[in-house]
């Protein structure tokens, strides 16, 4: 038996909605974000769950409670799986970010991987603390389910990097609609991924809401 990491964006938050940048600030789920929460949990509940990794902010928390609630599963929180920090950027409107921060922000645009948010981090910083988590459970859980709650480019850079995929190219490669789950198999050929961004446990008006 192979070991199956399940990558959950939190659910819906008043950021993905608009695509403000939100990182290090911390907003609670959307109403909708709580039911997308809700029906994740009434469709994986099924599954025997090993673990269950969260980062500890308020949407990722809120997003894998339900799970945990239901089959009594503690989660383990963890710094590395935060969102990124967008420094100077944090809560602000994509228009207003190029128009402040107009070269930092074509920068960011043209090579994430090493160039940050003013203040913030880059790809490869992220990948650093997000990977040091993706090996703990490699190590501790040789097989089974392990849940995964996490952020949009913490997600996506994640996968880039278990597929090398160049980090730079994150932004380009790799969709995370809010609550959305990407699976990913470890067995001794290395990582697979099994899938990407599902939300076909939503029902459809949740599916259909306009977001990023």
């Amino acid at each position: 038996m192979s070991l199956k990491i399940y990558f959950l964006r939190h659910g819906e938050t008043t950021y993905s909605k608009t695509g403000g940048f939100c990182g290090a600030i911390d907003p609670e789920l959307t109403p909708e974000g709580a039911q997308m929460a809700e029906q994740f949990a009434a469709t994986y509940a099924k599954l025997p769950w090993d673990a269950v990794f969260v980062s500890p902010m308020k949407r990722t928390i809120a997003t894998a409670k339900p799970l945990c609630d239901t089959l009594g599963i503690e989660m383990q929180l963890r710094d590395g799986l935060k969102e990124i920090k967008y420094g100077m950027w944090e809560g602000k409107t994509l228009e207003a970010v190029k128009q402040e921060y107009s070269e930092d922000y074509i920068n960011w645009l043209t090579e994430p991987a090493w160039n940050a948010p003013n203040g913030g981090e880059t790809s490869v910083q992220i990948a650093n603390r997000a990977l040091l988590v993706v090996g703990e459970i490699e190590e501790k859980y040789k097989s089974g389910n392990v849940l995964v709650v996490s952020h949009k480019a913490t997600i996506r850079i994640i996968l880039c990097s278990l597929l090398g995929i160049d980090l730079g190219r994150y932004r380009y490669r790799i969709g995370a609609l809010a609550a959305s789950v990407s699976i990913v198999k470890f067995d001794v050929r290395g990582p697979l991924l099994e899938v990407l961004g599902d939300r076909s446990y939503m029902d459809e008006t949740l599916r259909n809401l306009p977001g990023t």
